[in-house]
């Protein structure tokens, strides 16, 4: 199988070029080397064999594609967007980067593609109240949050409500910059496998942590943020009350779901684009993932709730694993209290 992977030199990307050569794949490695994800060193010595190219540019680049049975676009501006100012970057690299390279596959008869989507796209994750069933709560007020009520309040009663899991039929609710344009890009690849036709799958990530992961940049996921506080001799600092639950998947993990999604679409073309939950399947809180970056660190260093807020968080996002171990015979093999206090002494990105 040959493999145009779009974002080969990002974090997640590393893992995914390693895993499909692992299993014979010819990996064709495509990146922008975006500076918020790379540092100065990457950028000036970029990998051996990585094609340095801008994926909107579709023009120098469609011929990389000759020979390509599926395409794994990673590409892309990750994090919530720090500002609104934002907005320009993520509808330019993951919107039009996307449309580029679906329409650059199908001027090449490529008919494979899967990209990376992200549990973002959910907004608000799913919740039940004990007297009245699930329910569908609006964003917590700046009230609520500021007098430290941080649970999700039933519309009904007003009583807290429990977390359940999310699977992919979840309505989507898009809530960042990054959100927006991450289900601009499932859009997209709905609409290419349809005209084009071929097979489209997009992958939503949960919170992704590992070796190689980017340190100290406002696109940093928590884990590292935890560690680097942790590496000054500072306790890591967790916002609300710590007991926000969410799904940590290890990046090793994350790379074998892109292989056997790859392997899914590879030779079809029925017209389909699906979505999968990629996760661990083991959900923690965040007061337990600093707990556990901690441990890992053996600084005895004990995580600091502080009770602050960030408007727009939600409260909990907790993802079922039972499509994709149903459908592409993925489970996660990380377990994240392990996964966590190992990446407390993973090298990372610069």
């Amino acid at each position: 199988m040959r493999v145009l992977l779009t974002g080969a030199a990002g974090f997640i990307g590393t893992a995914t070029a390693r895993e499909l050569r692992g299993r014979g794949a010819d990996v064709v490695p495509v990146d922008l080397l975006l500076p918020q994800a790379h540092g100065e060193a990457t950028r000036s010595d970029p990998p051996e064999g990585l094609h340095l190219l801008d994926t909107r540019e579709a023009g120098d680049w469609a011929h990389l594609l000759e020979g390509v049975d599926v395409v794994v676009h990673l590409a892309a501006m990750v994090g919530a967007g720090v500002t609104a100012d934002d907005l320009p970057l993520y509808a330019g690299h993951n919107d039009l980067g996307t449309a580029a390279v679906l329409a650059a596959m199908h001027g090449r008869g490529v008919r494979g593609f899967v990209q990376a989507s992200s549990m973002v796209v959910y907004g608000e994750g799913r919740y039940t109240c004990v007297e009245h069933g699930a329910q569908a709560p609006g964003p917590r007020t700046r009230e609520r949050l500021e007098a430290g009520d941080f649970d999700t309040p039933c519309p009904v009663c007003g009583g807290p409500l429990d977390w359940a899991l999310v699977d992919e039929s979840a309505p989507l609710d898009p809530r960042s910059s990054y959100a927006a344009s991450k289900v601009a890009q499932e859009h997209y690849a709905t609409a290419w496998a349809r005209q084009s036709p071929g097979a489209a799958v997009s992958l939503r990530y949960h919170n992704v942590y590992g070796p190689g992961m980017p340190r100290d940049t406002p696109y940093s996921g928590v884990a590292a943020m935890f560690r680097s506080s942790l590496e000054r001799g500072e306790p890591p600092v967790v916002y609300e009350d710590g007991r926000q639950v969410r799904d940590f998947v290890h990046v090793d993990d994350v790379a074998r779901a892109n292989v056997a999604a790859a392997l899914a679409v590879g030779g079809h073309a029925d017209g389909s684009h699906v979505a999968y939950n990629v996760c661990s399947g083991q959900p923690v809180t965040i007061a337990d993932v600093a707990r556990a970056v901690a441990a890992g660190t053996g600084s005895g260093l004990e995580p600091r709730v502080t009770g602050q807020f960030r408007i727009g968080d939600v409260r909990h996002v907790v993802a079922s694993p039972q499509r994709a171990r149903d459908e592409l015979g993925f489970t996660a093999q990380v377990a994240p209290d392990d996964g966590l206090a190992a990446f407390a002494t993973a090298p990372l990105r610069a």
